[in-house]
């Protein structure tokens, strides 16, 4: 009964199928696809968990499942229906949901009548629902407006197209019309051509059958056959079009026609048709040009500036006897003559036209105004010079020099108290800088001639009077050390008598003050004489110009990089300013004064450190200022070519002295040496005083100088060539040291010039070979040659001068004729061996591997002293 009353109650519901379970494993098959074409199928699978439940739920199952699909399609219809009229395109997003509102609207109704009860909307969710709608309304506005729009866009296009294919048609048939008419007048002046030419030469007749025929094949083409088709419009010839010029505005709405050809055009082209039959050809017009030659030029570009054939000046060359190539440099007197050969002008220019107008002329009076004086102060070494200079600025700068000597040119400028300026140069009075005293003068515009009262006129002191006699400038003589007892100002003024400086007390014209820099005595008398020497000279310069000025002194500072002492002789030298000195140029970027301020300008006759030069120039080198940077860089690369060029030198042929010379100097010892100094001035006085240091046998080579500190390059070249390092006033960074260290390198630090010349002269001393010198014992005579079997030949000999001792040199003397020389290996006095043997007595002698001695032969005994040598 149980049995059978739950079968009849699961018929209904399983609805006549057979009973089974679900499936829980839902399988298929997925294809991957791999490079080269390769593909994979694999098995997927797809598990779906089982779960148990108690009675009551499996029984409220099977209701549940019949109401969801009611539920499910009631609330699809008003979705759909909204979907239709609410999204024109159901594509976008954005659309879909506005047409999600309405389903949602009714999805409660239709779960109410299917007896589930939902919550209702919040307020919140209503306003997000409506502004929803608002949106998609606008949007749905928006599209129509775009639509509509592009509809009219699209219609306006093609109204326009319409307008111009209508207005070309109109312009086509125009022109077939144009150009007929334009036919019909060509063959017509052909006609008339064709009348006038009749009386001319029978080529000409030719000529014209030859153009009539030409010009004529549009007029015969259309009358064969009349059944053909009509003609095309015939098409304007090139010719025609570009005879006509360009179109404008009068020639498109003229309703003359076209320019024809002249009568005048005609004639020339009939006369060159009948040359061209007669064999007759024109020589073109040869074109004059004005060559431009540099110092040197190629051959193919010459010929290019000429607008000439390479091949034709090559030919010029060959008459001349020069056989070169295309590619070959020819010198610019050679060019000249082959330009001016074949017609051309010649201009020539050299490479240095690129300085022309860097150092401008000369101001006229007008523009120049008064400046400060420079004075220069020059003398013998511990003279005190800076002491001076120190006294008149109160400052101390001489107790900062190494060992009290000057070894750098500064400069300084004074303001006295009644206003006035002067500018001071202090020079080294040691004889190593004598480039820095010529310097000195050179730019200066009084030299005040610093001579001590105790010491008199020295060796440098005879100098700089030279230097100022060569730069022609006026000089004072300031007698210091006054406050000495030993001081004698006479002996001073007499001894200057030699040297052509007459003071006025003797009748010159010289100015001599005397002077204690230590005391302060008579500083003043020597400012008002200074002054009233530059009234007299009328020192004056234009500062309203480009500045010019001149290179007092160059260093490569750490910090601040290159850094020029530049004293400005005219102009004004401002921040910003594109500068060239010598081989090297920049931009300023600052500028300090000799107080160590920051200045915006330095003016005529103003010292200023000048910072922002791509590297450090040679001290005495002009500064100039340039309109630009490339200007600036022609000057610079320039002058580095010939500075280059200079040092590598010419290689041109070698006569037989400079072979001797050559052959001389291969000979000679060298000592490389790289030196590296804090200025540049100082690094050219070490150079000139090593250069000095050499002989024919021995030299100092300097195969690398500069201004800074040592640096791991400088090691590295000192190891390639096996010198040492010397620094003057430098000091060698950590890595330099370290590559230093590693490779054996020696560095060497000098303050004072004095102990750097010495140590190298004693380098170049012990490399000088030594002397031998010969000392002479004594002579001896052989009397008879015997002939021992173990020993060999051995000389029986009598000492007739002098001594003879073993181990000493001897030379074999045969007719006055040295036949050998050589060591004694035997000494003997009967059959004793004895260290030497007197005059008078007889011994016993055998060479060292020599037996040639004969009987009368003389032996001449001698000892050779090695002496070192060392230079003067």
């Amino acid at each position: 009964m149980t049995d059978q009353a739950d079968t009849s109650e699961r018929k209904p519901k399983t609805g006549g199928k057979t009973l089974s379970l679900k499936r829980t494993v839902e399988s298929g098959h997925v294809r991957q696809n791999f490079s080269h074409g390769r593909t994979k199928t694999v098995v997927v699978e797809k598990k779906k968990s089982r779960t148990l439940k108690t009675g009551a739920a499996a029984a409220e199952e099977p209701a549940k499942a019949k109401k969801a699909p009611a539920a499910a399609k009631a609330a699809e219809e008003p979705a759909s229906a909204a979907a239709e009229t609410e999204a024109p395109k159901p594509a976008k997003k954005k659309a879909a949901a506005p047409a999600a509102a309405p389903a949602a609207k009714e999805k409660p109704a239709s779960r109410a009548r299917s007896g589930v009860v939902l919550r209702t909307l919040t307020e919140e969710e209503k306003q997000a629902r409506a502004l929803a709608l608002d949106s998609a309304r606008e949007r749905e506005d928006e599209d129509r407006r775009r639509a509509e729009e592009e509809a009219r866009r699209f219609a306006d296009e093609d109204a326009r197209r319409e307008r111009e294919r209508t207005e070309a048609a109109a312009r086509a048939a125009e022109e077939a019309a144009r150009l007929a008419a334009e036919q019909t007048t060509r063959s017509r002046a052909a006609d008339d051509a064709k009348r006038r030419l009749d009386t001319e030469a029978p080529a000409g007749r030719v000529a014209t059958k030859d153009l009539k025929a030409d010009e004529g094949d549009d007029d015969e083409k259309p009358k064969r056959g009349a059944g053909h088709a009509p003609a095309k419009p015939p098409v304007a010839r090139r010719t025609e079009e570009r005879r006509r010029g360009k179109l404008t505005i009068t020639k498109a709405f003229d309703d003359e026609g076209e320019r024809q050809r002249s009568l005048a055009s005609m004639r020339r082209r009939v006369e060159r048709e009948r040359k061209k039959h007669m064999g007759i050809q024109e020589a073109p017009q040869k074109i004059i040009r004005e060559v431009v030659i540099p110092e040197i030029i190629t051959i193919q570009e010459l010929a290019n500036r000429m607008a000439e054939r390479a091949v034709d000046v090559m030919k010029i060359l060959m008459k001349q006897g020069i056989m070169l190539k295309i590619t070959d440099v020819i010198d610019s007197d050679t060019a000249q003559l082959v330009a001016e050969e074949l017609g051309h002008s010649v201009k020539r220019v050299a490479e240095s036209d690129v300085e022309e107008g860097l150092v401008g002329e000369d101001d006229t009076t007008e523009t120049k105004k008064p400046r400060a004086p420079v004075v220069t102060v020059m003398g013998h070494v511990d003279h005190g010079k800076t002491s001076l200079l120190d006294a008149l600025r109160k400052t101390d700068v001489a107790a900062g020099e190494a060992g009290g000597i000057t070894q750098h040119i500064g400069a300084y400028q004074v303001n006295l108290s009644s206003g006035a300026r002067i500018t001071f140069l202090d020079t080294p009075g040691h004889a190593a800088f004598t480039s820095m005293r010529a310097r000195g003068a050179k730019v200066t515009d009084i030299v005040v001639l610093v001579v001590a009262a105790d010491d008199g006129v020295m060796p440098q002191t005879i100098e700089a009077i030279n230097h100022a006699k060569a730069a022609s400038v006026p000089v004072i003589v300031a007698i210091n050390k006054m406050d000495k007892p030993e001081a004698d100002p006479a002996r001073v003024k007499n001894e200057l008598l030699q040297h052509e400086i007459v003071v006025e007390e003797f009748g010159g014209d010289v100015l001599a003050v005397p002077i204690s820099a230590k005391t302060g005595m008579g500083l003043d008398k020597l400012e008002e004489t200074i002054l009233l020497q530059a009234e007299l000279l009328d020192i004056r310069a234009n500062p309203d110009r480009a500045a010019e000025g001149i290179i007092v002194e160059a260093k490569l500072d750490r910090g601040r990089g290159p850094v020029g002492t530049v004293l400005v002789q005219r102009g004004t030298l401002r921040v910003g300013d594109i500068i060239v000195a010598g081989t090297e140029w920049g931009r300023v970027r600052a500028l300090i004064n000799d107080r160590g301020e920051n200045v915006m300008s330095a003016g005529p006759s103003e010292p200023v450190e000048v910072l922002g030069l791509g590297g450090a120039p040679e001290a005495g080198d002009v500064m100039s200022v340039v309109e630009s940077e490339t200007r600036a860089r022609e000057v610079t690369e320039y002058r580095q070519r010939v500075q280059r060029d200079k040092r590598v030198g010419t290689g041109g042929r070698t006569s037989l002295d400079q072979m001797l010379s050559q052959l001389k100097e291969q000979d000679k010892k060298e000592l490389p040496i790289v030196v590296k100094a804090d200025v540049q001035g100082s690094a050219e006085a070490i150079v000139q005083a090593l250069e000095k240091l050499g002989t024919d046998e021995v030299t100092a080579r300097v195969i690398h100088v500069g201004a800074g500190g040592v640096t791991e390059s400088d090691i590295t070249l000192a190891t390639a060539s096996g010198a040492p390092v010397i620094g003057f006033n430098v000091r060698a960074n950590a890595q330099a040291r370290e590559a230093a260290r590693q490779a054996g390198v020696e560095i060497r630090y000098y303050s004072v010039i004095y102990d750097l010349v010495d140590d190298i002269k004693a380098a170049l001393s012990g490399m000088l070979s030594p002397e031998l010198r010969e000392t002479f014992l004594g002579n001896a005579e052989i009397l008879e040659i015997f002939n021992i079997s173990k020993t060999g030949k051995v000389a029986g000999c009598r000492v007739t001068e002098g001594v003879v001792r073993r181990g000493s040199s001897v030379r074999l003397i045969r007719d006055d004729v040295v036949v050998h020389e050589g060591k004694l290996s035997t000494l003997k006095r009967f059959k004793d061996e004895v260290k030497e043997v007197q005059s008078g007595q007889e011994c016993g002698m055998a060479f060292e591997n020599y037996q040639d001695m004969r009987k009368g032969d003389v032996i001449e005994c001698f000892d050779v002293e090695v002496v070192k040598r060392s230079l003067a």
